[in-house]
């Protein structure tokens, strides 16, 4: 019996095989496409019921499959893995294109969808009938026979070119190891990261020495306080040409050839740039009015990030004679600089912050606000036996949902923090489809003498996947493609952001700040220091993060086909928010995994975007007090519970009651 064929409620991980994926995607698909033929077959006239939410909870079988495997492939992959998301991703574009260029499927549609206005429906119906239709107009169901078949082409292409990007750069990170035997070499790192560094040559079978790796636990704390200078720029140089060696590995193609295919597909289908397409779907709207947005705040972030970098270079010149400021040097001398200016460093906050403690902590910002009660259960099937499951329920002890977190890197786990879904929520026959939500994250791990503490930044992260979570969590609607996270892309980052604003409250601290060791909670001089210090070098963090927004907008909002050299390419879009000397050895394209792989391309300035709005929500929490139940509520009730069933500016606004003012973010970062 194939695990993934029967019906299950959670994941069945320990009885899966690789051996059950394929044969599972190929029955899944078969069966989807029955469930379309009946639609398509029925002699009755098109209905919302019988066409429009009878598609909607078709292929849930494939869902689910989905879910599980490509899960699977971002947190707990291998060969054989990799091996079958190649095969099975073109049988899975295919089968979309079989939906969305059914004819015969789209005719009942668009007859629903030309009755709208006499039907009653609720919101909620109206936004997926909306929804569905544009699903097929926007994927070229209006398309002529030849054009849909180039369009088919130009799928199965980009699947599995998307897919070779992301093993390339999983292949490059766990490829470089920079093996140690010299202690001085490690000089300025603290014991903690010492010890991490040690622990990681021995589990890769050294029997002395450290090893540093280009996962972040690993990277990071090597860049900001080993003071060999020529080390640091061997780890930068690795770190920022991942994918541009001109060997095997190299995404230089890739990122040429998945730029081209979308703005052929973009013009297929009547848009004048891929950027132009994916907007139309978006509070933006439009590529105009993403320029405009992030050059607003490049006027506003440029004098202070050129006072903030002048500050630092002439910072390190004074204490080690540094004649030329470079990328290899930002994070080590901005740390020194940091230490000085508020007598504050990771290495004194990090006993505050134990993994299980932060863990608690989020919960219980999420219990004081929204009622939540998290108990960790042992008997739910785990895909790696680091991954923690939790039952989570209301304050009437309703089940809400399934909870999985996985905290720690390993070779199989692609880098960075995601938030990610094993089930959607839905309503069906009167049941209420709770979800299962995961939290997958890259954390230091505990050594022989030390638990996993997490920097401060660390502590952000989790509480920003953990908002993500929330928002999947607490879900409440009637169809699955508009549940949770299933927002316009530039909305989807306003639940995550906006949790990261408790972590620099004394209210907040106070719950779960305590020292590993003595149990002493956080001092207050340390939390004025963190609200101090979180304005530090806001200007330089502003433009890179502006500088991601505007490379992407340089790949997908422009007629690409002239592009030959992704390198130079790059260097003219930084452009303007170039701070530091360019290094010809690196190329972010080649490893942005965001727009290349995930599903950010044309839309890396929602993370600016969604901070407008995280710091307008938050202002209005700040006015009636951070655990404010009536304000944490409307926020649930508008925000986190309804997912995409409507406008998410009409949402927004029902919460706040106003649209949100740019000057919230601009005041909170300093730049005022």
């Amino acid at each position: 019996m194939n695990p993934l064929l029967s019906p299950f409620d959670t994941a069945p991980f320990s009885k899966i095989k690789n051996e059950h994926f394929k044969p599972a995607f190929l029955q899944a698909i078969e069966d989807a496409k029955a469930e379309i033929d009946a639609i398509t077959s029925n002699t009755d006239a098109p209905t919302f019921k019988n066409t429009i939410e009878a598609l909607e909870f078709s292929g849930q079988q494939l869902d689910r499959v989905s879910s599980v495997f490509f899960n699977l492939n971002s947190a707990e992959t291998n060969e054989e893995i990799q091996k079958i998301a190649q095969e099975v991703s073109p049988l899975l574009s295919e089968f979309s294109n079989d939906i969305t260029l059914n004819e015969e499927l789209f005719k009942r549609i668009k007859s629903v969808y030309e009755q709208k206005d006499t039907l009653d429906l609720t919101v909620e119906q109206q936004t997926l009938l909306d929804k569905k239709y544009k699903s097929f107009s926007r994927n070229g169901a209006n398309l002529s026979v030849d054009k849909k078949k180039r369009l088919r082409e130009i799928d199965a292409k980009l699947a599995k070119l998307k897919l070779t990007f992301g093993e390339n750069v999983l292949a490059e990170t766990n490829k470089y190891e920079l093996y140690l035997t010299d202690e001085s070499d490690l000089d300025g790192l603290p014991e903690g990261e010492k010890e991490a560094a040690a622990q990681r040559a021995s589990d890769k079978g050294k029997e002395e020495g450290w090893m540093i790796t280009l996962d972040y636990p690993s990277y990071i704390p090597f860049m900001k306080y080993a003071k060999n200078r020529e080390l640091r720029k061997e780890l930068s140089l690795a770190f920022g040409s991942k994918a541009f060696h001109n060997d095997k590995l190299d995404n230089q193609e890739n990122v040429l050839e998945i730029a081209k295919l979308r703005f052929e597909r973009a013009n297929l289908l009547g848009y004048k740039t891929h950027a132009d397409f994916v907007l139309e779907e978006r509070m933006a709207e439009t590529p105009e009015k993403v320029h405009s947005f992030l050059n607003e705040l490049l006027a506003k972030a440029k004098p202070a990030a050129n006072r903030e970098y002048q500050q630092l270079a002439d910072f390190a010149k004074k204490l080690d004679h540094i004649d030329r400021l470079e990328k290899w040097d930002g994070s080590f001398y901005s740390e020194k600089l940091k230490q000085k200016l508020f007598d504050l460093d990771d290495e004194k906050l990090k006993p505050y912050f134990k993994l299980e403690n932060v863990i608690n902590g989020v919960f219980k910002v999420a219990e004081k606000l929204f009622g939540l009660q998290f108990e960790e259960v042992f008997d739910i099937d785990k895909y790696h036996e680091l991954v923690k499951t939790f039952k989570v329920y209301d304050t009437d002890k309703n089940f809400i949902s399934l909870f999985y977190a996985d905290f720690h890197p390993r070779s199989g786990k692609r880098g960075g923090a995601w938030m990610t879904s094993f089930k959607s929520q839905w309503k069906k026959d009167g049941k209420n489809v709770r979800p299962h939500i995961s939290n997958v994250c890259n954390f230091t791990p505990s050594t022989k003498s030390k638990p996993s503490l997490l920097t401060f930044n660390e502590v952000t992260t989790l509480f920003h996947e953990f908002g993500h979570g929330l928002h999947g969590m607490l879900a409440n609607t009637t169809y699955p493609s508009l549940s949770g996270t299933s927002v316009y892309w530039d909305f989807v980052e306003l639940p995550s952001q906006v949790m990261e604003n408790w972590c620099y409250e004394k209210e907040a601290l106070e719950l779960f700040a305590t020292h590993y060791e003595t149990g002493e909670v956080i001092p207050m001089e340390l939390v004025q220091k963190i609200k101090e210090s979180s304005t530090f070098q806001e200007g330089m963090q502003t433009l890179r993060q502006l500088s991601f927004g505007l490379l992407d907008m340089a790949w997908h909002g422009i007629d690409p086909s002239e592009v030959t050299n992704v390198k130079k390419h790059e260097v003219e879009a930084f452009g303007d928010t170039t701070l530091y000397p360019e290094t010809v050895e690196t190329c972010m394209s080649t490893a942005f995994s965001h727009i290349f792989q995930g599903g950010y391309s044309s839309g890396y300035y929602s993370y600016k975007w969604a901070e407008v709005l995280d710091a307008d929500a938050f202002a209005y929490f700040k006015e009636k007090g951070i655990f404010n139940k009536e304000i944490a509520a409307k926020f649930k009730d508008n925000v986190l519970s309804k997912g995409g069933t409507e406008n998410p500016m009409v949402l927004y606004k029902r919460f706040r009651g106003a649209e949100p003012k740019v000057e919230a973010l601009l005041e909170r970062a300093g730049l005022l």
